[in-house]
């Protein structure tokens, strides 16, 4: 195991980024506070970008205070596992010179240093997603997602940490050890993206791309105080997500339900990067576009709004229960309307209907000796056997998975009636905030404690699970903290494709609501 606490240096270089069509530089923001120049890395990263394309501060002197900061906080959450700097110095200084040779900025993300999830195959540093299996990995090409960030100026500065393959809800593996979560380190920062929500959380990054299919993305900012979005995914996801492991290195599918979105430290932040990843995979932009549409409404008093605060599948506790009390008065006292007695679905059979799908396409990636193993299992399982859920739904036969995409597909249809009544629909992120780190227990051991009460450990993700199976956009925004100081959340969901009306309420809401204070890892 290497050391945990250990950044580790990529063998080569990182590529040139190439040039974008891009606006002409940013103008500061109506309101917005001009920010130190000499702590430019603790600023929004949209300021951050006007400042370089003003020529404020040069890439370079701005990655040299991101490494100043990573140098000094990352030993205590080992977020970033994987730092290459003299390669992010290149870029940077490749930035710098574009803007002075041209007076065009590379893109919207011009010279702004950023982390990416060790998930994400990036060229020329070594992305593992946590496996001891690709310890040694070093792509040679880029992700597309990660080629988008290129295209739009992003200065790749390192990887931050994963459990291995993504398959966990809490963030440690054997290669670096666990991400602590910001706020106590007896507590989880969430997975699969907690290392990239810890670095969030702790200005390491002001943007990360998180990876999203059973709440990966969502529950690591739920945990660690930040905003994330799950695109929306419908036949193809509007975020291209070849290159992301746990389909190994090479293959050019993924998951059918696993998506890829911004995460950032402010709801305007998530905007700015979400302009950027939006996008045909390459082999369709010849002929295809994505424009997702504009935000349904401008004040928040013009929102329908439904709002899910509870449910007898998955009780959440009292600190959750009165956020949701008080956003819910919150809303209506700014005149909007409010339903919290529909609901858009059956949470239990929804969930249940989730579970087999996940079983379901994780099996792909399975040799064949380890799934001719489960088939075996499975034939000689009971159906009301505890894990017999698990087995016949990862060897289920293609039939039978064609019954489940149908019924998938009604819950589709059940969502968007819902939605032709409704703008959005509130619930909670979790039911709890961050839980107790459980990286020794096996997993059948693990549980959670909602009121005293022990629960299975996977009930953490059950209400984000609500818009994974039917692929719809879901924003996590904090909302307050628990008398311990850890953050909460509220989760945002909306019909398909209106990603950007849930950014837009996200904002406007974050502006009635406390958040998180600031983590104590962020000034250590």
């Amino acid at each position: 195991m290497i050391p945990r606490r250990t950044l580790l240096t990529a063998s080569t270089g990182i590529a040139t980024p190439a040039a974008a069509t891009a606006p002409s530089s940013p103008r500061p923001r109506p309101g917005a506070r001009t920010p130190d120049v000499e702590a430019l890395h603790l600023a929004p990263a949209r300021d951050q970008v006007a400042a370089l394309c003003r020529r404020e501060i040069s890439s370079r002197d701005l990655l040299e205070q991101y490494l100043r900061h990573i140098a000094q906080v990352n030993p205590h959450v080992n977020a970033i596992v994987t730092l290459d700097a003299d390669a992010a110095r290149a870029a940077a200084d490749r930035a710098d010179r574009h803007l002075a040779e041209t007076g065009q900025p590379l893109g919207p993300l011009h010279g702004l240093p950023m982390t990416v999830k060790d998930a994400l195959e990036t060229e020329g540093m070594r992305t593992t997603s946590g496996s001891p299996d690709l310890s040694g990995h070093v792509p040679d090409r880029d992700a597309d997602a990660v080629a988008l960030l290129r295209a739009a100026g992003a200065v790749l500065v390192g990887k931050t940490n994963v459990p291995v393959m993504c398959q966990d809800i809490q963030t440690s593996n054997p290669l670096f050890g666990k991400t602590d979560n910001p706020y106590d380190v007896t507590r989880t920062a969430g997975g699969s993206s907690g290392g990239a929500a810890a670095a969030v959380a702790t200005g390491l990054t002001r943007l990360e791309v998180g990876s999203d299919l059973a709440g990966s993305l969502r529950l690591p900012a739920a945990y660690c105080g930040v905003h994330a979005l799950r695109t929306s995914r419908g036949a193809v996801p509007v975020v291209p997500t070849r290159g992301h492991i746990p389909r190994l290195p090479g293959w050019a599918t993924s998951s059918d339900m696993v998506t890829l979105g911004p995460m950032a430290r402010t709801a305007d932040d998530l905007d700015l990067l979400l302009d950027v990843l939006v996008a045909p995979a390459p082999a369709d932009r010849s002929g295809w576009t994505i424009t997702l549409p504009a935000p349904a409404k401008s004040e928040l008093a013009q929102y329908r709004v439904g709002v899910w605060a509870d449910d007898a599948h998955c009780r959440v506790d009292a600190a959750t229960r009165a956020l949701l009390d008080r956003v819910s008065t919150l809303l209506r006292s700014v005149g909007a309307s409010v339903d919290d007695a529909t609901r858009p679905v059956d949470f239990a059979g929804s969930n249940t209907l989730f579970q087999r799908l996940l079983f379901a396409t994780g099996s792909a990636t399975a040799t064949d000796s380890a799934f001719a193993a489960d088939v075996a299992a499975a034939e000689r399982t009971p159906a009301d056997d505890p894990a017999g859920l698990f087995l016949r739904s990862r060897t289920m036969r293609h039939r039978d998975w064609c019954v489940a995409d149908e019924a998938r597909q009604q819950l589709r249809a059940a969502w968007a009636r819902y939605f032709a009544d409704h703008d959005v629909l509130i619930t909670p992120a979790a039911p709890t905030a961050a839980v107790p780190d459980q990286t020794g227990t096996p997993a059948p051991q693990r549980f959670i404690t909602v009121d005293g009460v022990q629960r299975p450990f996977f009930d953490q993700t059950s209400w984000v699970n609500l818009a994974s199976l039917v692929g719809l956009p879901s924003v996590v925004v904090p909302a307050d903290r628990t008398a311990d100081g850890l953050p909460l959340a509220v989760q945002i969901i909306g019909p398909y494709l209106a990603d950007r009306t849930l950014v837009a309420m996200a904002k406007q809401l974050a502006r009635h609501l406390p958040g998180p204070d600031r983590p104590p890892a962020r000034t250590a």
